[in-house]
């Protein structure tokens, strides 16, 4: 048995809550209390009303996530939005909640994992936002169909792309999970010439191809699982409770 307390404090000091910037519905940091004891940590991407009810039914008593309760902003407690605390409550699921501050850590963060496991072992921080660097970069030699396999071997799942680099080669590789297909211009103007990102709008395809950079959309969900599966685990190992992933998958 471990103290909520006591994981919280050690993962807000971890994951720097407090320099870390974000958009602001994200709320980082513990959402909703329990008794104060933790027994069984889950991890997941999305703390919908499916995921917390899955939480409840494995027994866990904390549940980490990467999107947290309130990214629809303020809302009313009725319907759906009643259960998801009313059933939390009652079932005493904490819920604690890291965005980009779990994105870009270097060693749990869902960039940095992503990654490794796509054999960036000299990546570098790039990308501008709000006064931090966002995402991952480095020049490797491979062709871009190599790196098309290493990604869905890494996801467990098929990607889509857009090829629109004339060389085969993949060129310098830049990694920001999630949605930030948007920022294809951004990158094309810092040279990275195949983006690997979670989704983006429709336009960034067609402005992909213009542009004359690969861009991979490796799925916003299957990107951003790497974080919350290896914070809940180094929280199990370091207090000796059980961890579990919470898998629900959205398809985009």
């Amino acid at each position: 048995m471990a103290s909520l307390r006591e994981i919280e404090c050690y993962i807000n000091k971890e994951l720097r809550l407090g320099e870390i910037p974000d958009y602001s519905a994200a709320h980082n940091g513990l959402q909703l209390s329990n008794n104060g004891e933790v027994t069984k940590v889950a991890a997941a991407v999305d703390a919908s009303l499916p995921v917390i009810r899955k939480a409840i039914n494995e027994g866990a008593d904390m549940l980490v996530v990467h999107h947290g309760l309130f990214w629809q902003g303020v809302q009313c407690l009725v319907g759906a939005q009643y259960e998801k605390f009313a059933e939390a409550i009652h079932a005493n699921l904490a819920i604690y909640s890291a965005h980009i501050p779990l994105d870009v850590h270097p060693t749990l963060g869902n960039n940095a994992l992503l990654a490794k496991a796509i054999g960036m072992e000299n990546a570098i921080s790039y990308h501008d936002w709000k006064g931090i660097k966002l995402g991952l970069r480095q020049e490797m030699e491979l062709e871009f169909e190599e790196m098309i396999q290493r990604v869905e071997m890494a996801l467990g799942q098929d990607v889509h792309f857009c090829r629109g680099r004339k060389e085969p080669s993949v060129g310098v590789v830049g990694v920001i999970t999630g949605g930030a297909g948007s920022e294809i211009a951004a990158m094309a103007a810092q040279g990275i010439d195949t983006f690997i990102t979670g989704e983006g709008p429709h336009w960034s395809y067609p402005l992909a191809e213009e542009l004359g950079v690969n861009l991979i959309y490796a799925g916003h969900y299957a990107t951003e699982t790497f974080g919350v599966k290896a914070l809940s685990a180094q929280i199990a190992e370091k207090w000796g409770v059980v961890h579990t992933f919470i898998d629900h998958p959205t398809g985009i």
